[in-house]
């Protein structure tokens, strides 16, 4: 198991990278070079200025282009990791900020890998916006602190082997049932949690989906899985999420999308005006990539058009989730690199950090959850485009979603699948357009089409078999009732093929011709005619095929006596305005008569008289028998077609008002569906609206910005509450120009600013004087831009900066507060300096002295800018200036006593000539030596008493020194105090005093 850690920083400035070399992994680091086979048990990190990629278990790097550089790294490297390790790859976000590593962590899902973030623990993440963004996605399996990473991999590591048996084995026969067996619990499972049913998925696809989930949840049975879904419904929820995952990016296989705009799209839109709607469904939608490039593919052939008919997109699927990233429309940059920049600039505007579809793309599309599985679908469509999902249901499944598409286009409408489907098994219901780039169009088979077997009951299956027959018997009008009849009573037998043979249409009178095979049902024209017209009908269809001519043979169709043969004129001629893209062919049988041998001739002489006399009695005998029997026959012939007439008129009656109650049922089921999505995708958005409503109304309580929003006449058209208390607004003054009314705000250049505004389109930002009540307001007047970008009005925001007013006012202070003490301290430092010099022997002495007392008065600066320079307390600066020659020789006694800055730098220098003269020459000089410090406050005085005990004798000096002139300088000058020195033979004892200031 290796890490290869991939940062937008090097090594030596990510500390969270040495944290986790450092602290959790033992291996060895090695900065990532080209063409490097990664090595267990070892971390490569990417080198600074690359880009990091993986293939075939080796690293690959490229240059970073410092002009476009790459803000997407680890995405980039995320995307290969799971190209190259499928199911083997960890995808682990750590602390960054953006949204890197999002996208790659989509990738490493679909490929079934594992997925880890970083949470935080209260140590971290110290930059959480990638993580953050990874869970936001619903893509994260893990989301824990660092620390337990390492076991989590461990663990999953271990588990691989145990799960790798869940891999179906074919040829197992045992382990395939106890895998099916599991498929049906779960799906089982499945169905009565979410109600979809998984149970027709591929069992390699879906169990391993499931051993994924097990590795997640560190499960290595059947058993105990099934046994955890029971007891943790949340997981059935995981495992629907992981069923759900699907590979979806814009124009996705670009070569077929190029095939579909050239082919079909075209042909679409071909006699349309602009009544007419064209209708498309896209079943399994996901996210919505496929949906939106099929909608910048209409409205790109729209714009070349001059009637421009409607077009109505319905996308569906079973992913709540999806449905609501679809119907957003917003999409991070990475999930775009396979559009142009024309298209991007052309139907994306940026909003942030991401791109959402333009309107007019938008506005096509309708989503709407759908399961193509179990629910009635749409009708009458143009188009259904159903790339990648055929790929993961069983042949059951597909058995019953082809069909659905057949009768949920119309007739000579056009199916889109993904480059690994194919309706091969259906080939009766669809002719192939583009097979290689999976383009197919819808065959009609003469009939109305009706729902797919599956989804209907046995009843209704036997009664509409029936009103088929009776709609393929008889029409609406008389003329066509004539007409149907003559044509199914007198003429001859015929069929409609295809050139390869497959039979769609079959006439009456055709039992004669053609025989039912044995074995599976067939469709073949080659299989069903007889065995004498096979080898004819073969050879006709081709030279009609080759020639476009008709071609016509003479056939003897032999009955199995040999005595009733018939001679059969077989033709066949190509079908004209068939409204499909193959060519169909019809064949026909036309009968020419009873074929006998010819008798032998010539009888005895003496016979033939006799004979003949014989058979002229018996002739008129039987003409006479026959007229009667005639007679008889056409009586009861009439009386029979009286009645049958009758009961032809009634039933006839009968199955045109079912036919026409069929057809208002299939067209309101249709139009009810439409409706149901519609509807479902209105309150969807009204749901949204409300709720975006609702934030806004939250947003202008808590900014409390005073906004008020003008159309280009000024007019209000909103406003925020705070707006009221400047402007004198109320409710009922929307609709009012903003100049009918009187504002608190005296602003009298307020409408001139306005219209130069609008005229401009640049943004005006203007801070008023202060008014009565002394506060101050920032007035900015920003142009309200619609969707195309144009001007349509005004906002007007006012913004209380009373507070920064008097954050300026008070820095105006603070900065000539400070520029006076500097000046004072800087007068002081020359003083000190000067001083010191005249005290000083030699140029080091003058040195030690001077920066001693520069360290003294820099301590107490340090304080002062700690507290922003609102004083110290005493006993802080007792203990900060008497550190240096040990704390605990100096007692410090007294109440909590506040010094302003300017006494706590003069009293910060008295305290160190103090200390620094009681170390060279007082009580500090000795190891028993002690000072103790006191102070009180009495009538607003403070009074502090300095005492050193325990130190050499002390004798009262001839002449003040340097160190006593300074502290009485500061004492009296700068603290206006009192100052008083007492040279006692065990210590000396100094007392001041000073007035407290506020």
């Amino acid at each position: 198991m290796a890490f290869v850690i991939v940062t937008h920083l090097s090594p030596n400035r990510h500390s969270l990278l040495d944290e986790v070399i450092a602290r959790y992994t033992a291996s060895p680091v090695k900065i990532a070079e080209d063409g490097a086979e990664v090595r267990a048990d070892t971390v490569y990190i990417m080198p600074e200025g690359k880009i990091l990629t993986i293939a075939d278990g080796k690293l690959r790097l490229r240059d970073d282009d410092p002009i476009q550089r790459e803000r997407k790294p680890i995405d980039v490297f995320f995307a290969s990791l799971a190209e190259d390790q499928g199911e083997n790859a960890v995808g682990i976000v750590l602390s960054g900020g953006g949204g890197d590593g999002t996208l790659g962590v989509k990738a490493i899902k679909e490929r079934g890998g594992i997925t880890l973030a970083q949470a935080g623990n209260g140590t971290g993440p110290r930059n959480p916006e990638m993580p953050h963004s990874a869970v936001a996605s619903g893509l994260i399996d893990f989301a824990e602190p660092v620390q337990s990473m390492p076991e989590r991999l461990l663990k999953l590591r271990d588990g691989r082997g145990a799960l790798g048996a869940l891999v179906v084995d074919e040829q197992d026969l045992h382990h395939a049932h106890e895998a099916r067996q599991a498929q049906e619990k779960i799906a089982r499972l499945l169905l009565n949690r979410t109600g979809h049913d998984f149970a027709g998925y591929k069992s390699k696809t879906f169990l391993r989906r499931v051993a994924r989930r097990m590795k997640v949840v560190q499960l290595f049975t059947f058993d105990a899985y099934i046994q955890h879904l029971k007891d943790d419904p949340s997981e059935i929820v995981s495992l629907f999420r992981d069923l759900l995952i699907n590979v979806t990016n814009f124009f996705r296989d670009s070569a077929a999308f190029a095939a579909l705009e050239t082919q079909v799209i075209p042909r679409l839109f071909a006699g349309r005006g602009a009544d007419d709607t064209i209708r498309l469904w896209v079943p399994g939608c996901a996210t919505g990539e496929e949906v939106f490039s099929l909608g910048i593919l209409m409205r790109e052939h729209m714009d070349g058009l001059e009637v421009v008919p409607k077009v109505q997109i319905f996308a569906t699927d079973i992913d709540d989730e999806a449905l609501s990233t679809a119907r957003a429309g917003r999409y991070p940059d990475a999930l775009l690199s396979g559009l142009g920049s024309e298209r991007l600039k052309r139907f994306f505007r940026r909003d942030g950090g991401s791109l959402v579809i333009s309107k007019e793309v938008r506005e096509m599309c309708i989503f709407s959850p759908h399961s193509v599985i179990a629910d009635p679908p749409f009708s009458r469509m143009d188009l259904v485009s159903c790339r990648n999902l055929l790929i993961y249901l069983g042949g059951d499944l597909q058995d019953r979603v082809i069909p659905t598409f057949h009768y949920a286009l119309k007739p000579g409408g056009y199916l889109f699948l993904g480059t690994s489907e194919g309706v091969s098994r259906h080939s009766d219901l669809f002719a192939p357009v583009d097979k290689q780039n999976r383009l197919f169009q819808s065959r009609d088979h003469g009939g109305p089409r009706r729902l797919p077997m599956a989804y209907e009951p046995a009843s209704s299956r036997t009664r509409q078999d029936h009103a088929e027959k009776g709609r393929e018997a008889y029409g609406v009008h008389l003329r066509q009732r004539i007409e149907l009849q003559v044509l199914e009573r007198h003429t001859p037998g015929h069929v409609v093929v295809t050139h390869d043979g497959e039979t769609l249409y079959f006439s009456s009178n055709t039992e004669r011709y053609l025989q039912i095979p044995q074995g599976a049902p067939n469709r073949n024209i080659f299989d069903l005619a007889r065995r004498e017209f096979r080898a004819d009908l073969r050879a006709m269809l081709r030279q009609t095929t080759e020639s476009r001519e008709p071609a016509i043979r003479q056939v003897l169709m032999v009955d199995r006596g040999g005595e009733d043969s018939v001679m059969v004129e077989l033709s066949t001629e190509l079908l004209e305005d068939a409204g499909t893209q193959e060519d169909l062919f019809l064949v026909l049988f036309k009968p020419l008569g009873q074929w006998r041998p010819k008798a032998a001739t010539g009888t005895a002489e003496a016979i033939a008289h006799e004979a003949e006399a014989s058979l002229e009695r018996e002739l008129r005998d039987m003409r006479e028998r026959l007229q009667s029997t005639v007679e008889e026959y056409e009586t009861a012939l009439e009386e029979l077609k009286s009645s049958n007439e009758e009961l032809v008129s009634v039933n006839e009656e009968a199955q045109s008002t079912n036919e026409e109650l069929e057809a208002s049922r299939e067209e309101m089921q249709s139009l009810n569906e439409e409706l149901s999505t519609i509807n479902n995708e209105l309150a969807t958005s009204v749901e949204q609206l409300d709720r975006a409503n609702t934030d806004l109304k939250n947003l202008y309580a808590a900014t409390q910005i005073a906004t008020v929003f003008l159309d280009r006449n000024l007019v209000i058209r909103n406003f925020t509450p705070v707006a009221g208390a400047f402007f004198n607004i109320r409710e009922s003054d929307i609709g009012r120009p903003m100049t009918d009314l009187a504002g608190a705000l005296q602003y009298p250049e307020l409408e001139d600013e306005v219209r130069a505004v609008l005229r401009s389109g640049d943004a005006i930002e203007r801070r008023l004087p202060p008014d009565r009540t002394k506060r101050h307001f920032l007035v900015r007047l920003v142009p309200y831009r619609n969707q195309d970008e144009h001007v349509g009005g005004i906002v007007v925001t006012v913004v209380d900066i009373s507070s920064l007013a008097e954050a300026e006012q008070q820095q105006k202070v603070l900065i000539s507060e400070l520029n006076h003490r500097v000046k004072n301290m800087l007068a002081v430092v020359v003083s000190i300096a000067n001083f010191t010099k005249k005290t000083s022997s030699n140029m080091d002495e003058f040195v030690d002295r001077l920066i001693g007392r520069l360290n003294g008065m820099a301590r107490a600066y340090s304080l002062l800018s700690g507290s922003e320079w609102s004083g110290v307390e005493l006993r802080d600066l007792l203990h900060a200036e008497v550190e240096v020659f040990g704390a605990d020789r100096v007692t410090a006694e007294g109440p909590a006593l506040h010094l302003t800055p300017e006494h706590a730098l003069s009293l910060g220098m008295i305290v160190h000539e103090m200390a620094t003269n009681a170390a060279k020459y007082g009580a500090l000089s000795e190891i028993a030596g002690r000072v103790n410090v006191a102070w009180e406050v009495k009538d607003g005085q403070a009074h502090l008493t300095w005492v050193e005990q325990g130190g050499p004798l002390v004798n009262a000096p001839a002449e003040k020194g340097f160190g006593l002139v300074l502290i009485e300088g500061q004492v009296r000058s700068q603290m206006e105090g009192e100052i008083e020195t007492d040279f006692r033979p065990d210590g000396l004892v100094l007392k001041l005093s000073f007035p407290l200031k506020d």
